[in-house]
């Protein structure tokens, strides 16, 4: 079994029984021809896949939560159009619930509170409707010009929390026009390179699964794992997107989710600085690829010095925590309500504006567990490499915000000066993570370009 992180789609048939008891072929036939005609091909459209089906209900899977909420929008409203000249009693009308989160895959099928809370929300729809969670509207923000009304947190059965709801009416769908689902907000287009990049899995020494992604073409460029990614979630977000979009002009970007993060596996014991290494040489293994730069960034630059290889890397360094804020982090990191996660997103992205802030908030809980987020934060606050630094033989480019509210500017100057030979670039930003538009991000593109070529494209 893996772990992924999926839009899933919830629907099903309103007065089901009722139809059945007034009319079984007529109701059959009349659902068999709105799934031959409209909803299997427009499934297919949005790039989903129909997990299961039920007498009167399906379960489908996206990889987007854009397309999902567009694939439903789409059917009910062309619903409204085939029920127009069948009389009210006989009329097959939907209810549909969306969310986006874990979930887990079994050979085709899929389980958990992702899978559980669409079916859920799906229950609190009104017909005709369409209901997401929180956490799909928040994706969707911005991306679709469709307004769901808040309709705040609500309990729902068998799921512990809370879930945010989000609704639209049956008689907003039939008003809407054609260019609110076929296009992205004014100014805000969504970004088509989620979908250029190929995503691979491998499985390490100790049996754990790693999912990788590759994106663009040149020399291999290799981002190392680092805490709080995921490799298709991050091709979404304004926190990561823009940079990786510059990473793979130029290069074959090489970038993986480390163990109890995002695509790869979650709920892993054995969390350790040693292991981040040896995840690093297997995703590097399985891709095939002999010579590459290297980049880490955050926690990530540790996990490059061990190795051997030619580095090109930006640094900076992480910091222990105590056992205080690991129990916090275990009590508050997996809750719908962001207030702990954005102790985190202030530190990271201080300067980060209201949509930043609110992906960052929402990566920190879809990219690992409660528990995982602990086991990473411990297994970053017990590495030292300073007795590695002096080893490092190869070509080293050190970059560092000078106002960075999560490392201090001094950690990234020692890193520097310990490693033979290294360049030490300032960055001027408060920011641990470079935001789009800011003019650190500039400058890092421009130095980490000239240092790349410096040896006459490799």
């Amino acid at each position: 079994m893996q772990r992924r992180l999926a839009a899933i789609l919830a629907a099903d048939v309103v007065g089901y029984s009722r139809l059945m008891g007034a009319d079984e072929m007529g109701t059959i036939t009349a659902l068999k021809s709105h799934r031959r005609e409209l909803i299997d091909s427009g499934i297919a459209e949005h790039h989903g896949r129909i997990v299961k089906t039920t007498g009167d209900g399906m379960l489908v899977e996206f990889a987007s939560v854009v397309d999902a909420v567009g694939c439903a929008v789409k059917i009910q409203r062309s619903m409204v159009r085939r029920n127009a000249a069948i009389a009210a009693d006989k009329q097959i009308v939907f209810r549909i619930g969306i969310n986006v989160g874990d979930i887990i895959i079994d050979g085709d099928d899929i389980f958990g509170d992702g899978v559980n809370i669409a079916a859920r929300l799906e229950t609190l729809c009104e017909p005709g409707g369409v209901c997401i969670s929180r956490a799909a509207n928040d994706q969707i923000r911005d991306k679709l010009s469709i307004a769901f009304a808040d309709q705040g947190e609500q309990a729902v059965k068998n799921i512990s929390r809370a879930v945010g709801v989000f609704g639209l009416a049956a008689r907003d769908i039939a008003a809407m026009p054609d260019a609110a689902i076929s296009t992205s907000g004014e100014g805000h287009a969504a970004p088509s390179v989620r979908y250029e990049q190929e995503i691979h899995y491998c499985q390490t020494g100790d049996g754990i699964q790693l999912a990788y992604a590759r994106i663009g073409q040149g020399f291999p460029l290799v981002k190392t794992g680092h805490w709080m990614t995921h490799i298709e979630f991050d091709f979404e977000s304004p926190i990561w997107r823009h940079l990786y979009q510059e990473l793979s002009r130029d290069n074959a970007f090489y970038r993986y989710d480390a163990r109890g993060n995002g695509l790869s596996d979650r709920d892993v014991p054995d969390v350790t600085f040693e292991r981040f290494v040896d995840d690093l040489e297997t995703v590097v293994d399985a891709a095939g690829i002999d010579r590459f730069d290297l980049l880490g960034i955050s926690q990530g630059c540790a996990v490059s010095y061990p190795l051997g290889w030619k580095k090109r890397a930006r640094t900076e360094a992480d910091k222990a925590a105590g056992e205080a804020m690991l129990t916090l982090m275990r009590l508050g990191w997996g809750q719908e309500n962001p207030a702990f996660r954005q102790m985190f997103t202030s530190q990271f992205i201080p300067d980060g504006n209201k949509e930043q802030s609110d992906w960052f908030n929402e990566l920190q809980r879809v990219s690992s567990s409660p528990e995982d987020a602990a086991r990473n934060l411990l297994a970053n606050g017990e590495v030292d490499v300073n007795a590695l630094l002096p080893q490092v033989k190869v070509p080293t480019l050190v970059m560092h915000c000078r106002h960075d509210a999560r490392v201090p500017f001094e950690s990234g100057r020692r890193l520097a000066a310990g490693i033979p030979g290294a360049r030490f670039v300032p960055l001027e930003s408060k920011n641990h993570i470079m935001l789009e538009g800011e003019p650190a991000l500039d400058r890092f593109l421009e130095e980490l370009r000239a240092f790349l070529h410096a040896d006459g494209g490799h």
